[in-house]
């Protein structure tokens, strides 16, 4: 039996990670490691020319979700992390480069070095993911008005939920627990909260120290 420490929100843009993180937070008195998006130099630049900036964004995300983990790790603290390294190398980047917006050369460049990085450090204790389907991304995304997301396709939030679909349905690094979120507004309905915490509390009671 060991404490939990690192909790991942997994999940598409616009799935609600960020408001899931504050509310599981709040709730079991977890600290938040936020996705670095209003400070990112690249992501404004990346919807504008994805082809120009995939690499580069792609790389600062690595690099940021890394020293993340690296300072779970090595904490004390439990912390809910707000999308994982994990989404990264098996959801957006492969997806650029079938795109094409990607090179086969800083596709496999990225890919050395996400082995890496990720063979000096664990999985999350425990995977949430947020399943959406598009118009209830495509809703949250509109409703939050980040001009940089303004250009972002449904083609292309189409393709990046088939690739979580696939990694979800052969996801065997840890516990996880899969939330539809199309029919929960744990924002503002508290009884939709409480069911998706009894459903988190289910996955870790028994297996994990308080």
């Amino acid at each position: 039996m060991k404490k939990i420490k690192y909790v991942g929100i997994a999940g598409n843009i616009g799935a609600g990670k960020t408001t899931l993180c504050e509310k599981l937070a709040k709730h079991f008195g977890w600290t938040v490691q936020y996705e670095s998006t209003d400070n990112n130099p690249y992501l404004a630049d990346f919807y504008e020319d994805m082809k120009r900036w995939s690499f580069n964004l792609q790389i600062y995300f690595l690099n940021n979700r890394y020293r993340q983990i690296l300072n779970i790790l090595n904490g004390e603290e439990t912390i809910v992390q707000d999308r994982t390294i994990y989404e990264d190398a098996n959801i957006f980047a492969p997806n650029l480069h079938d795109m094409g917006l990607m090179s086969a050369r800083d596709f496999q460049n990225y890919q050395d070095l996400f082995e890496l990085m990720t063979s000096n450090v664990q999985s999350p204790d425990l995977l949430i993911y947020l399943k959406a389907s598009v118009p209830t991304l495509v809703d949250h995304i509109h409703s939050r008005g980040r001009d940089y997301e303004g250009s972002i396709s449904i083609d292309y939030l189409k393709k990046l939920n088939e690739r979580y679909d696939k990694w979800i349905d052969g996801y065997t690094d840890g516990k996880l627990v899969v939330i539809n979120s199309d029919n929960l507004d744990f924002k503002n309905n508290p009884e939709d909260l409480g069911q998706i915490i009894n459903t988190v509390q289910g996955q870790m009671h028994g297996l994990f120290d308080f």
